[in-house]
């Protein structure tokens, strides 16, 4: 077994505050996690987040960044609003990326993951444009000593590949998700992970069953009850990558994370 560690994302959970983080960690018994990082810039209440958790026992082993103005609602709202997309939220995305990877530096968080959002497959503008700005933000990161890692879903197994070989740096990666490739209709996560595994930083645990109607979304369900083959889905993941359980819908989300947490340890992966 390598160093792997399990964590939880802060998200999941809903907290207000850095306080109601700490309690939800502790009842889900995991002490570390992925932490939504803008609040830690537009929200006074999450400010001293880092001292805070640091003081509670808590260790950050990466954080997230979104492009604002993302909608979810349907996959045709999400590509047309997601991540590099619409070129008037660049200069905040370029903004937060900044301020945000200065956050990082600054508790010491190695890994930021982001959703570039629909990278197109065929090489034209639109295609140029995005990884342009992919590459600003990559060197932003590094020049903070972070690692950035494209979160999977929005694009194929092999657009991903081929957008990491083309940019070419070693700091930027992925942050694997099997769920998103399932919720987006991606593709075979344990295909996926296979060709990815070279660049990937972080994987999330979460599952999903697919859309019996293309270009709709799949379901998000508790992890063990959709179509993620666990078993051989973890035997791809290199040993020393961190897992973060993950849970964006449901009511029980302390509940969800413990299951998922249950089923690792039943496969003998924490």
């Amino acid at each position: 077994m390598g160093s792997r560690q399990l964590a939880v994302c802060s998200w999941s959970l809903k907290p207000k505050t850095p306080l109601e983080l700490i309690s939800a960690c502790q009842a889900c018994e995991i002490m570390n996690i992925q932490l939504a990082l803008l609040p830690l810039i537009q929200d006074s209440a999450w400010k001293q987040c880092g001292e805070v958790l640091r003081d509670a026992g808590i260790s950050v082993l990466s954080g997230m960044l979104e492009a604002l103005g993302e909608d979810y609602t349907t996959l045709e709202t999400i590509a047309q609003t997601g991540g590099l997309q619409r070129e008037e939220i660049w200069p905040s995305t370029l903004d937060n990326t900044k301020r945000v990877a200065d956050v990082a530096a600054e508790i010491g968080i190695p890994l930021v993951t982001f959703h570039a959002g629909f990278i197109p497959s065929e090489h034209g503008t639109e295609r140029r444009r995005m990884l342009d700005k992919l590459h600003v933000m990559t060197e932003v990161c590094i020049n903070r000593g972070i690692m950035l890692g494209l979160e999977t879903g929005q694009e194929c197994a092999d657009n991903v590949a081929s957008v990491l070989i083309e940019l070419r740096f070693d700091e930027l990666g992925v942050n694997f998700d099997p769920a998103n490739m399932i919720l987006y209709g991606m593709g075979d996560p344990v295909e996926a992970i296979k060709m990815l595994s070279p660049w990937v930083k972080q994987v999330h645990i979460k599952d999903a069953t697919s859309s019996k109607t293309k270009g709709e979304w799949g379901t998000e369900v508790p992890v063990g009850e959709g179509q993620v083959d666990w078993s051989e889905f973890l035997k791809c993941v290199p040993e020393e990558i961190n897992l973060v359980i993950e849970r964006e819908h449901g009511e029980n989300r302390v509940q969800d994370v413990k299951q998922a947490k249950q089923l690792l340890q039943g496969l003998e992966i924490c």
